[in-house]
């Protein structure tokens, strides 16, 4: 009896969830019909009126789906204004059902911010409310695998300077990369080719991600039609990161101190870049902070939120992850 009742449960299960379904369904094909009509305002608050009705029953799936789709169509129908208050209900549904981030979620929440126009505010408060849902809300940086799918968007719409925060904060090197070389071919000067990968490796490992330091400067070095194959490498400053992800690797003070005195002159093209490499030497080589920095003001402000300003490791972590996007431009 007992594996009987067991199936007869489950397939009551089964027909529960399909009449569900057919109820969304039916009800979706009048809220596309309302909006094909052009009855924009009317569909738009109906979508509302049926996403607290599902909210407040438990049926979050249901309330998830109609709100993505119903985004989706308002968008194909160019109702920006719409789409984007469905977006954020699609939010509002994962944050209080206490969803868990699956790589499904993280795409459909890319698609609805690839179609948000690109100069809304809309955009913007959703994307930082997406990032925070994203880490359970623990004020955290964003789930890297978000920030690639948002770095790859703003790759596209040739916003290189957005692209490269995110991708700062995901994991894909190769892909940071590869956006680096179009950024520099399209907008940089030929005699900057170097200082463009030389600033994400930096920034990599301030971050503590050693792998992809690696991977965006052997990518970039070798995508890269102006840089000859190395190394060595005709400029400087790439042998200088060539040789700093070697000496991070090994871990030796001396090494590390003699490589910063010998490319002074190259080092000395972008102020930052000696800020970045004491944070670096604190961070692999057991340099001890400064105990203060040699920077005030902005300047001051943008190293403590990308760098951290703690003494101890974890302090550090939470400073960095707590940095906003404008401060990694």
């Amino acid at each position: 009896r007992g594996p009987v009742l067991f199936k007869a449960i489950q397939l009551s299960a089964v027909c529960s969830s399909a009449r569900n379904r057919g109820g969304v369904q039916r009800v979706e094909g009048k809220l596309r019909a309302s909006v094909e009509k052009g009855d924009y305002y009317e569909a738009h608050q109906m979508y509302r009126t049926l996403f607290f009705r599902y909210m407040s029953q438990g049926k979050h799936a249901e309330a998830r789906e109609l709100m993505y789709n119903g985004a989706l169509l308002f968008f194909s129908y160019n109702q920006q204004n719409s789409a984007a208050d469905l977006s954020m209900l699609v939010l509002e549904v994962l944050e209080k059902s206490e969803a868990k981030v699956e790589d499904e979620i993280l795409e459909c929440l890319a698609k609805m911010f690839s179609l948000m126009d690109q100069n809304s505010p809309e955009r913007v408060a959703f994307v930082s409310r997406a990032l925070k849902w994203s880490t359970g809300g623990s004020g955290k940086l964003g789930h890297p695998k978000l920030h690639q799918l948002l770095a790859v968007t703003l790759w596209k719409e040739q916003n290189y300077s957005e692209s490269r925060y995110h991708f700062l904060h995901s994991s894909d090197g190769e892909g940071c990369a590869q956006m680096l070389v179009e950024y520099s071919a399209s907008r940089g000067f030929r005699s900057e080719v170097d200082m463009f990968v030389a600033q994400a490796v930096l920034q990599f490992l301030c971050l503590k991600n050693k792998n992809s330091a690696s991977v965006v400067f052997t990518t970039y070095t070798e995508k890269h039609p102006s840089i000859e194959k190395g190394p060595p490498f005709v400029q400087p400053l790439l042998n200088f990161i060539w040789f700093l992800l070697l000496a991070v690797d090994g871990g030796k003070l001396t090494v590390f101190t003699v490589l910063c005195e010998q490319y002074q002159p190259s080092l000395k093209r972008d102020p930052m870049y000696n800020e970045y490499l004491d944070r670096i030497g604190q961070l692999f080589f057991g340099v001890p902070p400064k105990q203060s920095p040699s920077y005030g003001g902005l300047l001051g402000n943008l190293l403590n939120s990308l760098m951290g300003s703690g003494e101890e490791d974890d302090g550090v972590e939470e400073a960095q992850e707590d940095s906003s996007p404008i401060e990694l431009d």
